[in-house]
Formats: C-alpha cells, structure tokens, sequence
C-alpha cells in the first residue's frame, strides 16, 4: 500500500482500561483514504482570524456599520447553543448508559470537583496577586456618587442581590427538566442527565438498548453543530464589528491598564498553570493548544465559552477519552471551573476598591477569595454570567459599594472575550487530565493523534468527503461487546 494512503476507523472500542467503557456507534466502518494536506483555504480557523480582523476594522472605522452587525453575531451563538441543551444531556446519558461499572460515574464527578476546586482556587488567588502586585486602580480617586447605575447593571444588581447560599444548592434540581431544556440551563440538565443514566445502567440490556439510541441521537446533533460551525466566520465577524463599533478604542481610556493586566494574568495562568498541569501528566502544551485552536477562536470571536462545549468534547472523545468523562467533566466544568471568570472576579474586585480610595486589609481580601470560590460555582442557571457572579461576590461582603460595578461594565466586553478563551481551555485540560487520571489515555498516543500521525477515535464524515479522497470500503467489522 502505498505511503500516502492510510486507514482510519470510525466508532468507539471496549476499552480494555476498565472505567468508563468507550462507546461506539452500531455502524462502524473502516475507510481507507488518501491522504492530502489540506489546502490553508479549507481550514476554519484560518477564516475566522480573518473574520475577526475584519470585523474589528469595520467597527473602528465606521463605528455606526458596525454596531448593525450586531444581528449577525447573536445569530450565530444562537445557532450553535440551541443543540447545547439536548446534545448535553444525550453525551451524558450515552455515556453513562455504556459503562462496565457504575462506581466509574461517581470516581469521575469526583476527580473532576477536587480538580475544579484547585484550580479555580489557583486562578482566584492569581488574580488577587496580579491586583495588589500591578494597582491598576490606584490613582482613579472615583468617588461613588458620580457612577450612574444603569437599568440593565441594576437588574445584574438585584438580581445578585437575591441570591442565598442556599439558591447555589437548589439551582442545580430542576423543577421541570423541559423548562430547564428550554432556558438551557446546563446544571441541572447535567443533574438529570446523570440520574437517568444511572437509571438506564440499573436496567441492565434493556437500558443498553436505550442509551444505543440516545448516543445516536447525540451523533445526529453533533452533525448539526458540524454543519453549522461552518458559519463561524460570518457570527465572529458581526460580533468583532459590534464590540469595536459599540465600545471602540475610546472607551478603553483610564481602564486601559486593569484590561492589559486581566489579559496579562490570564496569559500566566494558561502558560504557567495550564501548561505544568498538562507537563505533569505527560502532555506538550503547545499540541494541546494547537489542537484545540479552533475551539479557543471560536470562544475568542463570539465572547462566549459555551459555543466551544461541542468541540472540545467531541475532540476529547477523538483521543480516547470516553464519552461518559468527557461529558461529565466538561459539561460541570462550564459551571464549575471557569478559570478565566475567577481570575476576572478577584482582581476586578479589588481593582474596584482601589479606584474607589477604600484599602482591603488581607483578612478581608481573604474573605473576598472564599465568597467568590462560592459565587463562581453552580452559576449555569444564574441571569447575567461573569457580570452577575462579580455584583454578587461585592454585595454579598458589604467591603465595597455595589454600585462600584459600573466602573467596568463599560469594557466588560473587552474583558469577557479573554474569559471565554481560558475558561474553554480550562476545561479542554480538566477533560485530559481527569481522563488522564482514569487511565483512558496515554500521551505517546494522544500526542500522535494531535499530531496527525495516528488516526483518532472519531471519525467525522465531512473530513471523508471534504478533505480526502475516499478510496475503498471494507465491510463493518463487529463490535466488541461491552463488558458486564
């Protein structure tokens, strides 16, 4: 066989690790293609770069144009999230569904919370550090009165405001399972999820049966999120537009500083602690990175982590991470590990103080740390995102006025853009190191199928026909039972 042409299998194995046993579809296949380098032109990602700078020019030199393009962004987030609920809650049941031992589930929520929770309290004290190190605030002297609270920013206010200790508890059962499907409440879906795939295993063949059809149901909306990723380019450029044209470059003015230092800690915190954490279990962080470009420009151009969520599972699962880790740790890392809004609260929050002349002692700073490491778990079903969590975290300690939010809701766009890109990567790396650490992986192998040198788990039929020339077909071999 000659050396361009390779063979590439579609479909899961029982894997031999024990755990979570790796799914596959019914119709596995073995395709042998011809291998060709995929022309710069095809590649997404390579459009959306250039989409973002087209769209940031358009903004800045017709600022009125670009505000119109608004539309266009909005459009394409909602695109992308409106498979996000169902394709949430199918991964997970699937997996679930498919596993050879049910204590598997409960090893894997667990590794993934006590990861979450020392991470994301790695990235609250960064912040706390970058803040007091920097003094982006000091010298603003901003009193209090002069800030005028908006209708929108007193609705975030409020709405922080109400929030109990308790609400972060009972946010995650849903009352109605539709109505949180609705709303795209991504807690308690995952919540739900999880119970009626340990119900499905508790059925024994019977509930195999179902989750078979629940993992197709699942390949069918990852086939949608496939074809509509396609329109990336056109959602990232009416987004970049909108952001240039509505903020522009003169409402960075004074805050110019506390943004370049919010960026500069986040660029620390992906190299330093990302990437040890990566270099510990074995892995080159910069292949990581390479992989998962797509995702990461995606979350850049349409400031929003979650349209990321699909990708980063789907190229989890090309690795050889099961579909049951993957759906877990990801899904409850988009509520329980968002590294870059840690990062964003602490040193906004202090940031805060300092233009407004008050002094945080450490003891209070220390109180600030452990309210947030409350505040910025379970916020799925929370209205507002990163803008609530921050009004919540200020009202609930009473050291600053609430009011003092507005002094960065002008550029919390600018700022929401860099949250999304690290809180994706942030669970890009929570999926590889809890899979890591059930022993799915191994990084020879995963390090090869980054790489393009061994073909990976997941086989996406638009690469067959878009980007290779499909050569010959082989008959279906038989899939290996699922161990019991």
């Amino acid at each position: 066989m000659p050396d361009s042409v390779r063979t590439m299998v579609t479909g899961g194995t029982e894997s031999p690790r024990g755990g979570l046993a790796m799914s596959y579809p019914s119709s596995a296949e073995r395709v042998v293609v011809a291998a060709r380098r995929t022309p710069w032109y095809r590649h997404l990602y390579i459009w959306v770069l250039i989409a973002m700078a087209l769209g940031t020019s358009v903004g800045l030199l017709w600022p009125t144009t670009g505000k119109a393009l608004k539309p266009l962004g909005d459009a394409f987030v909602s695109l992308l999230t409106m498979t996000l609920a169902p394709l949430v809650l199918c991964m997970v049941v699937a997996g679930i569904g498919a596993v050879a031992n049910l204590g598997s589930v409960g090893k894997v929520a667990l590794r993934s919370l006590l990861y979450f929770e020392v991470v994301t309290s790695i990235a609250l004290g960064l912040g706390l550090l970058a803040v007091n190190m920097i003094e982006p605030g000091a010298g603003l002297n901003t009193e209090v009165d002069s800030l005028e609270v908006t209708d929108k920013v007193a609705d975030g206010i409020a709405a922080g405001q109400d929030l109990s200790w308790y609400d972060y508890i009972l946010q995650i059962i849903p009352s109605n399972i539709i109505a949180s499907l609705a709303d795209g409440a991504i807690l308690p879906i995952l919540f739900f999820a999880i119970l009626f795939g340990i119900s499905l295993q508790l059925m024994g063949e019977r509930g195999r049966d179902i989750a078979r059809g629940v993992e197709r149901l699942s390949e069918a909306l990852f086939q949608v999120v496939r074809i509509v990723v396609w329109a990336a380019p056109v959602g990232v450029f009416g987004a970049m537009a909108f952001t240039a044209g509505n903020f522009g470059a003169a409402s960075l003015g004074a805050l110019a500083k506390l943004i370049a230092t919010f960026y500069a800690t986040s660029l620390v915190f992906v190299v330093v602690v990302l990437g040890g954490i990566l270099m510990l279990v074995g892995l080159r962080p910069w292949r990581v990175l390479r992989y998962f470009k797509d995702e990461v420009l995606l979350a850049l151009g349409a400031s929003s982590s979650e349209v990321a969520l699909p990708g980063i599972v789907r190229k989890l699962e090309n690795i050889g991470v099961t579909k049951g880790t993957a759906g877990i740790s990801v899904t409850a890392g988009y509520s329980f590990n968002l590294d870059g809004t840690c990062i964003y609260l602490t040193l906004t929050t202090v940031f805060i103080a300092q233009a407004l002349g008050i002094d945080l002692s450490l003891g209070q700073q220390v109180i600030l740390l452990l309210v947030m490491l409350l505040a910025s778990k379970g916020t799925a079903g929370v209205t507002g995102g990163g803008f609530v969590m921050l009004t919540t975290s200020v009202s609930a300690t009473n050291l600053i006025p609430v009011a003092g939010v507005m002094l960065v809701f002008g550029v919390d766009r600018f700022m929401s853009e860099c949250r999304a890109v690290v809180n994706s990567l942030g669970n890009a790396v929570a999926g590889i190191v809890v899979a890591r650490w059930q022993g799915e992986i191994e990084p020879d192998k995963v390090h090869a199928i980054m790489a393009g040198h061994q073909p990976g788990f997941v086989l996406e039929s638009n690469k067959v026909t878009k980007d290779f020339d499909t050569t010959a077909l082989v008959p279906d071999p038989q899939p290996v039972p699922s161990a019991r």
